[in-house]
């Protein structure tokens, strides 16, 4: 089940990542600009596609956290953090996504929002649960990689958002969380559907 779950996962996680990277950069104009959730919006040309891609995504989430079921605390984190990526892709942000306390929201702005971040945060918590567990294998050493990274980039996109707003280094910063994330949690998919015994001690 592991096995099966895991490469499943990847190869979820891995589609439905593809599916939004297209979604980003298929209309006109820089797809550097911007928070990547505005691909999702009304009126844009593939909205539809990009939020059915986060979807996909979260569930692909789900399935590298039912791999990791050996870990409790770390596949119930998994499980969470899928929850809110499917929430944060069945509701979508107005146009350009507008965040307090620079712009005027809506409510759908700030679940959206909440469950962007909060789902993150989660996500960053399972990558902690993974890489401070009593596993084995490469598994910790990739999770150990991926908080190493995604901590600090988190900590500054947040401050960016918080202190500065819209921005392009926030732009930037939050591709590369998205990188790391979905990196993280493909490679974690593979490894778990590798074959390789997970054990606990």
């Amino acid at each position: 089940m592991s096995r099966v779950a895991g490469a499943g996962g990847a190869v979820v996680v891995t589609a439905g990542a593809v599916i939004m990277l297209v979604a980003l950069v298929a209309p006109d104009g820089s797809w550097w600009a911007g928070y990547v959730s505005e691909a999702g919006t009304a009126g844009q040309p593939y909205a539809i596609p990009y939020r059915a891609g986060l979807v996909l995504l979260a569930a692909g989430v789900a399935l590298v956290g039912l791999a990791l079921r050996a870990l409790r605390a770390a596949s119930v984190a998994l499980f969470v953090a899928a929850g809110l990526a499917a929430t944060s892709g069945l509701v979508a942000c107005t146009d350009r996504c507008p965040l307090p306390p620079y712009e005027p929201t809506t409510p759908a702005d700030v679940v959206h929002a909440a469950a962007s971040v909060v789902g993150m945060v989660v996500l960053a918590g399972a990558m902690a649960l993974v890489w401070l567990s009593d596993l084995r294998t490469g598994i910790t050493r990739l999770a150990g990689v991926a908080v190493a990274l995604l901590v600090p980039l988190g900590a500054v996109l947040g401050l960016l958002m918080l202190f500065v707003g819209r921005s392009d280094l926030g732009a930037l910063v939050e591709r590369a969380v998205l990188f790391v994330a979905v990196s993280w949690l493909v490679g974690t998919g593979l490894l778990l559907g590798s074959g390789r015994p997970v054990y606990v001690h």
